[in-house]
């Protein structure tokens, strides 16, 4: 069991996963549908988000890096879950096998800068502890506010693709 978030921002403390009872707040992290609507075929219900954590704690576990789970400096309430993991999407080699940032931020979050600033930290953090020259993300078409964030920390757009259900997505790196 991890005691302590592993890095802070002014305003946030960023955990680890910690166990089994970070599922449910995953769950209440993507409950609101506006959320969801550029989350794909995300779902909020436990045995979707157990999967999420649990392969979520794979990274971890072999890479080194995950997601973190975001939360107000001392609070237990969890309003974001941001970071870089290890993805094989399967869709695209340039995506395969790869560090892939993503943030979700809880809907009463948007518009407090919380992705940059948690993204910030993250992405010196992992530049200062893997020697990965390479990140990728992954953006639904249509989801300004995420493109927003990921040129504020350095990614462009170098790609994009139709999955089968017809959502068009946009993929973005950023190389040191």
């Amino acid at each position: 069991m991890i005691d302590t978030p592993l890095l802070q921002t002014e305003r946030f403390d960023l955990w680890q996963p910690r166990g089994p009872q970070d599922v449910a707040a995953l769950c209440n992290l993507i409950s609101d549908e506006e959320t969801r609507r550029f989350l794909g075929h995300a779902r909020a219900e436990l045995p979707a988000q157990w999967e999420r954590f649990m392969r979520n704690a794979g990274s971890w576990a072999i890479y080194g890096y995950g997601v973190f789970q975001v939360r107000p400096r001392g609070d237990e309430d969890l309003i974001a879950s941001i970071g870089v993991f290890h993805s094989w999407r399967g869709f695209d080699p340039s995506m395969n096998d790869q560090p892939e940032a993503g943030w979700i931020v809880r809907r009463d979050w948007w518009g407090r800068g919380v992705a940059v600033e948690v993204m910030r930290a993250v992405l010196a953090w992992f530049d200062a502890t893997h020697a990965a020259p390479r990140i990728v993300a992954m953006i639904d078409q249509g989801n300004t506010a995420s493109v927003k964030v990921a040129g504020k920390l350095g990614f462009a757009r170098y790609g994009g693709f139709t999955d089968p259900d017809g959502t068009t997505l946009d993929m973005f790196e950023r190389v040191r």
